[in-house]
């Protein structure tokens, strides 16, 4: 059974690149850049045509990793939450 505007099939824990792709609100070229340029989600090749497939689990880890890597989403990353570094003084030598 299809989600309602031809998203992914529900109960599925594998998706085929268009399907990830939608999932992530992304074009399927970009998954295919990100692929080849081995960023992105994990992904692997599965049956008898080796196509690349992306497990649904990995897809929402890899969503939290970039969530969490992005100072936007974590104030522990945020710059101006960052305690103001001094200054190491020195003196010039002739």
């Amino acid at each position: 059974m299809s989600a309602v505007g031809g998203g992914p099939t529900i109960g599925r824990a594998f998706l085929g690149v268009k399907d990830t792709a939608a999932y992530l609100g992304i074009s399927p070229r970009t998954l295919y850049v990100w692929r080849h340029r081995r960023q992105g989600p994990p992904s692997f090749r599965m049956g008898a045509h080796g196509r690349v497939t992306y497990r649904l689990d990995a897809l929402d880890a890899w969503i939290r990793e970039q969530e969490q890597a992005d100072s936007r989403s974590n104030p522990a990353l945020n710059p101006v939450s960052a305690a103001p570094q001094r200054r190491v003084s020195y003196t010039a030598t002739a």
